[in-house]
């Protein structure tokens, strides 16, 4: 007697979504007397590469960075072979400008959902970044960690969602106008126990980094 295939009931996974990273590092440090954040030492090296190493090491890829203020100091005293970058000529105008820069630069890469990072939050780990890369669920994913319940950095934006964060992307507000109005379906990941969201903004706040 013939023997028949068996099919299988149990369904199939889909592949997990790819991830980037989005390192916005163009800022000028107007507080820190114009130094720039990207170029701030930290571990004996600038905190660009920190900051991008976090993201790679959280789970994202490809990681790409943006750079404004003092680009080609940036390049030439940071080791940024591991990443592509872009720059933004506008940085001046504010973080929103470096958020389109960025996700226009992502748009052909093939990532199904992008993480954005600042470079002036060393407190963040990658321990940090790998909770809110797991927490993607599809290209329409939205999610950010939270400290003790509150929205933070870094946030997780599913691709269908870029071109109109892009959209309402201005001035130092970055993509806070598109959160607040989606607020209701953003995931929050909690991070409070492996991270801390403080900013390097001020001479004051120097004393935080290694």
């Amino acid at each position: 007697m013939a023997s028949t295939a068996s099919t299988s009931s149990t369904p199939s996974v889909p592949p997990p979504g790819r991830v980037a990273g989005l390192l916005l590092a163009a800022g000028g440090g107007r507080r820190l007397g114009g130094r720039p954040k990207a170029l701030l030492d930290h571990r004996g090296r600038p905190l660009v590469e920190h900051a991008a190493r976090v993201l790679r090491d959280g789970g994202c890829d490809p990681v790409h960075i943006v750079l404004g203020a003092a680009a080609d100091a940036v390049r030439e005293r940071a080791d940024l072979t591991a990443y592509t970058t872009s720059e933004n000529p506008n940085w001046a105008q504010g973080m929103g400008t470096s958020l389109r820069v960025g996700l226009a630069a992502l748009a052909g890469s093939g990532a199904d959902a992008v993480v954005v990072s600042l470079v002036d939050q060393p407190g963040i780990g990658a321990e940090a970044v790998a909770r809110v890369v797991a927490a993607y669920e599809g290209r329409a994913s939205l999610a950010s960690a939270a400290y003790e319940g509150r929205r933070g950095h870094p946030s997780l934006f599913g691709a269908d969602r870029w071109a109109d964060i892009a959209a309402s992307a201005e001035g130092d507000q970055g993509a806070r106008g598109y959160l607040r109005q989606h607020a209701g379906v953003i995931k929050l990941i909690e991070c409070s126990d492996v991270a801390e969201p403080y900013d390097i903004d001020t001479p004051e706040d120097l004393r935080r980094l290694e």
